[in-house]
């Protein structure tokens, strides 16, 4: 079995269906361009995906955005998809990334790969409005993302850096935001982040401060 073929055997096994199509979103396998059907309405969080077309373009788009601006360290997930951002926007090599669990995204439990429009009234509603509702019993807590964004967090400050990249997922970001713009419940639930939208914020000895957004 070649590498392909183990690649699709594997993204079946998770109940992700390949398909035939042009689209410019392909994960190559054999001679045929394939994607991953309704990928963007499934909820993906500490599962591995792919890294398609899509996702390295608005990488790149990303880094064109800040300029030349160098990092003196970069951070992402364990997980692939923010190692390979991260070493796109920061412009550093893969290996140079340093790794950290305390960013990977929202554990989503027993919802993970299901549909976005088909959680359920449970899940639809926590998502919706972790300030009022609790979690369902296999999703992580908003409690648990606080603790370790701002463990990560707590510690970065103490380092002697100007400039870093963090590069995580639409779940997680949602707490470290929190925790840099000083929210009482530790949570930015609102708005939605964008692929690849870099949010940038200055901490200066304990005090933060929102500075812009590229989107």
């Amino acid at each position: 079995m070649s590498e392909e073929e183990k690649k699709i055997k594997e993204m079946e096994e998770l109940g992700i269906r390949l398909i035939d199509s042009p689209s410019e979103t392909v994960a190559k396998a054999s001679p045929t361009k394939l994607k991953l059907q309704a990928l963007t309405f499934m909820v993906i969080g500490k599962i591995e995906r792919y890294f398609l077309n899509n996702m390295l373009k608005q990488a790149k788009e990303a880094r064109k955005k800040i300029g030349d601006i160098h990092f003196d360290a970069v951070y992402a997930s364990p997980l692939q998809r923010a190692i390979q951002t991260a070493s796109i926007i920061g412009n550093v090599d893969q290996k140079d990334v340093k790794i950290d669990s305390r960013i990977i995204e929202v554990d989503f439990g027993d919802y993970e790969l299901r549909n976005y429009f088909k959680l359920g009234l449970k899940m639809t509603s926590y998502w919706a409005f972790p300030e009022l509702l609790p979690n369902p019993k296999s999703v992580e807590s908003v409690k648990s993302m606080v603790k370790r964004s701002q463990s990560f967090l707590k510690e970065l400050e103490k380092k002697n850096y100007e400039n870093v990249l963090i590069v995580c997922h639409g779940g997680i970001i949602r707490s470290l935001c929190g925790y840099l713009e000083d929210r009482k419940n530790g949570i930015k639930w609102r708005p939605k982040p964008n692929n690849c939208e870099i949010r940038v914020y200055e901490s200066n000895h304990g005090k933060h401060t929102f500075i812009e957004t590229y989107k």
